[in-house]
């Protein structure tokens, strides 16, 4: 097919003397410098869009820790005593007619570790917490007071703001309506810092790696290049245009993949980036997921990512992510619900997690017991309190 179009371009004599160029493509050098990398911005929308989204790694990161933490059951403690029924324990496994208690812990971690920050109303009737809803960050403002302190949070829909001071909201009880949970962050005193944030460079490049990829499937026989015409005279716009569009009908898109391409009359090709071997593609596309699961606290082997298995086995991992992950995750979030809704209730409330019911450490918890059991030297009070439990009841 080139053949027939190369044919005239060995008989059409150039128009203009050999220093004035009639076409586009006679005699060309082009110098093409790379540009610099453009980052996605680090907000809470283009991380919710580009990183839990948009990419698998991300998300199932966060999904995993996240819906394991609101598997683990919170018990309410007083002193050393357990409370079995509860208006608190009512209130956390229903907190409006639309989450369940599952639900309503997973939405906070899911903002925790999305946004770095997750925000919690309480609404109250008569003088007693009835309703917890979950606010999405992207929509609150902390409004500072005069020492410093938060004294409002504005809230923004639809064009409205509507600012939730401070107040109590039992009458003598000191209980804010609204909590404010922040990851820890040295640039800000009121806004938390989002683990994905710190991946924002790894979630940009996996992204572009699956975009090249798509791209590269749909474009599959369009190798970044150029076709370089070094034989004598010129080629007419008429010539150059039919050249380009036999080329984007034969060997442009997927059902041209992997079509030779035919070069007669002086045309050379010469690519013009590096392949995805020069680049090393798959290696740096894995690094970048380590990278993403790292920041997040989920061990990469537990995501599938090649390359990566540092562990024993995957229970191990599985371990490793609840110790260092899950758990620490549940009893934040649990501290700051038992300090924000327990003088509500009176009494020296506090919520726990119960580490007996979570089966991925069930095998910690055999061992536990083996060991205390075989202690001779412990009474059964003493081995009581040492796994957990507190004085036998009558």
């Amino acid at each position: 097919m080139l053949a027939s179009l190369l044919a005239p371009f060995r008989s059409v004599p150039s128009p203009h003397p050999p220093e004035a160029k009639a076409s586009r493509t006679a005699g060309l050098i082009a110098l093409i410098s790379a540009g610099h990398a453009r980052w996605s911005p680090r907000d809470y929308a283009t991380l919710a869009r580009e990183g839990f989204a948009r990419n698998a790694i991300a998300h199932r990161a966060v999904r995993l820790i996240a819906e394991g933490a609101a598997t683990v059951p919170l018990l309410l403690m007083e002193g050393a005593r357990e409370h079995d029924r509860h208006p608190l324990l009512d209130l956390l496994a229903r907190p409006n007619p639309r989450l369940t208690g599952s639900s309503l812990m997973e939405a906070v971690c899911c903002h925790l570790l999305v946004a770095g920050n997750a925000y919690v109303e309480a609404v109250a009737v008569e003088g007693a917490v009835r309703e917890l809803h979950v606010l999405r960050p992207d929509r609150i403002r902390v409004v500072p007071g005069p020492d410093g302190w938060p004294e409002a949070f504005d809230y923004t829909i639809g064009g409205q703001t509507l600012r939730i001071a401070q107040d109590t909201l039992v009458p003598g009880v000191d209980v804010p309506p609204v909590l404010h949970l922040s990851s820890f962050n040295p640039l800000d005193d009121h806004y938390g810092f989002a683990p994905l944030e710190a991946a924002a460079q790894a979630l940009d490049l996996h992204n572009a790696a699956s975009a090249w990829n798509k791209a590269l499937i749909d474009n599959a026989a369009r190798p970044s290049g150029a076709l370089v015409y070094g034989g004598t005279g010129s080629l007419t716009d008429e010539q150059f245009e039919r050249l380009k569009e036999e080329l984007e009908a034969s060997f442009q898109g997927a059902a041209n993949a992997g079509r030779p391409l035919l070069l007669e009359g002086g045309l050379d090709w010469r690519p013009l980036s590096m392949t995805p071997k020069d680049m090393d593609f798959e290696a740096a596309r894995n690094a970048a997921a380590r990278e993403i699961a790292l920041a997040v606290g989920v061990p990469p082997m537990l995501l599938g990512i090649p390359g990566d298995n540092t562990y024993a086995n995957y229970a191990e991992a599985n371990r490793a992510l609840w110790r260092q992950s899950v758990l620490p995750l549940v009893r934040r979030v649990a501290d700051a619900f038992s300090s924000w809704l327990a003088p509500a209730y009176g009494g020296a409330l506090r919520l726990v997690p119960d580490l007996d019911a979570v089966e991925a450490l069930g095998s910690e918890r055999t061992e536990l017991w083996k060991r205390v059991g075989a202690a001779d030297f412990l009474t059964d009070a003493e081995k009581r309190a040492a796994v957990g439990y507190g004085e036998k009841r009558p």
